[in-house]
Formats: C-alpha cells, sequence, structure tokens
C-alpha cells in the first residue's frame, strides 16, 4: 500500500497550444511507468501569447484561437490527470493581469477553470498560490512556480525542500546540509516545442530550454528528462 505522496510528478511549464508536440504521449508513458498518486502543476499550463504585453507575432492565431486550441490540449492533459493541483504563474494569471491594466474588475472575469473547460468539467483542476505538502517520508516540500532562480537559496530560506518552473533551461536538483537535515531545490524545465514562434524571442540564447517533467518518489526528487532524437522530437524511451 503506497503512502500518501509518495509519488509526486510535477508537470512544469506546458505553454499550450506551444507545447512539445509528443507532450501527451510522454505523459502517458510517465504515468503508466511511476504511477502517482498526485500531480502538481507547476505554471503556465496556457502561454497567452496573443495577449502578452509583449509584441505578438502576427503569423500566429489570434487571442480567441490560440485559447481554443490551448483548451482541446488541456483537456487531453485532464483526461490524463483528472485530478491535479496547480500554482498561479505569470502565464496563467495573463487575462487577470490585462484586465487590471485596462481597470476592468475581478468580478467582470471568467473564472480561469471555466475559461479552460467551458463545460462545467476539470472540477478535480485547482489553483493555489502555492502548494506546501508533507512528502511519504514526513519532510515538508514547497511548489511555486518561480520564486528566483537560486532554488537551492530557496530551500534553504523555506526550511524545506522546494519545487519551481518558470526557468525553463534550468533542470537541476541541488542539495544543502545542516547536523540535522538534508535539503534539495528542484527546478523543472518545461515542456515546451521550441520552435514554435511564441518563442522565437529565445532563439539567439546560447542555453536551450530543456524538455521534462519530474517526480518525487519516497520524498527523493528525480528528473524526468524528454530525450530527444532528430529534428527535436521524442526518442520514445520513458526515463
Amino acid at each position: 500500500c503506497l503512502m500518501e505522496n509518495s509519488r509526486v510528478l510535477v508537470i512544469s511549464d506546458m505553454h499550450c497550444p506551444y507545447n512539445h508536440p509528443d507532450m501527451i504521449a510522454y505523459l502517458k508513458a510517465i504515468k503508466k511507468k511511476y504511477k502517482p498518486d498526485r500531480v502538481i502543476g507547476i505554471g503556465d499550463e496556457l502561454d497567452f501569447h496573443a495577449m502578452s504585453f509583449h509584441d505578438s507575432d502576427p503569423d500566429l492565431p489570434s487571442a480567441s484561437c490560440e485559447l481554443r486550441a490551448g483548451q482541446e490540449v488541456l483537456k487531453q492533459v485532464h483526461k490524463l490527470f483528472p485530478v491535479m493541483d496547480l500554482v498561479d504563474s505569470n502565464h496563467g494569471s495573463m487575462a487577470f493581469r490585462r484586465a487590471k491594466a485596462h481597470g476592468i474588475p475581478r468580478h467582470l472575469i471568467l473564472p480561469y477553470r471555466q475559461a479552460i473547460f467551458g463545460d462545467g468539467s476539470g472540477e478535480g483542476w485547482n489553483w493555489h498560490p502555492r502548494i506546501s505538502m508533507t512528502l511519504s517520508n514526513g519532510e515538508k516540500a514547497v511548489f511555486v512556480h518561480t520564486a528566483g532562480a537560486n532554488s537551492l537559496r530557496n530551500a534553504e530560506h523555506l526550511g524545506a525542500n522546494f519545487v519551481q518552473g518558470h526557468h525553463h533551461s534550468f533542470f537541476k536538483i541541488e542539495y544543502s546540509s545542516n547536523p540535522d537535515k538534508l535539503y534539495w531545490g528542484m527546478t523543472v524545465g518545461c515542456l515546451i516545442d521550441d520552435d514554435a514562434l511564441a518563442f522565437a524571442y529565445n532563439k539567439i540564447t546560447a542555453k536551450r530550454p530543456i524538455i521534462g517533467c519530474a517526480i518525487i518518489m519516497d520524498g527523493q526528487p528525480k528528473l524526468l528528462p524528454l530525450v530527444k532524437c532528430a529534428g527535436g522530437r521524442w526518442n520514445g524511451v520513458t526515463p
């Protein structure tokens, strides 16, 4: 019998509909192999490129078409993981940020779950400013979208293990120890399509996004990279 929170899957920034083309197949394989008992969405499930405060690419879909395409992808993710806790994020909050910038009261904006699913489904997905849980080994872990790039410093500051996303080219686990405890901080990469025009801004940087997610098994973190073959597609091997 598995203990509670013994296999916690962390799904990294999907940025639908500009997610990696093999994301659904990869997540299906991860679910089959690891059988998580808890799933955390680390934020940026939708991209909202057309609504960004930065200039949007005129060759990409309108805000409405982009949302509909993203909804279709997230419905597939929901079918895989009907219960998920997610953290608030900069892209996920785009509609609220836009409304605030233009003086539109929050109660006039659709709730985020309704905007994604639109049909009354999705009740098992719940958003939080941050998530704090006790892992199956009794240790505490805190999940946020981002709190600064140095995940280990965040863990030390909180006095707990720490997980974040947001930093697409960071895919790492770092450890710190004191006489009584061992802490770890983890940054989980992303699940984006690096070739999408939505990420053209990143083409001139040397660091590339690292595609994957993570799982915490019996309190210990493990990174699960989506290993690519020619053309950037998944090689089909489940890490």
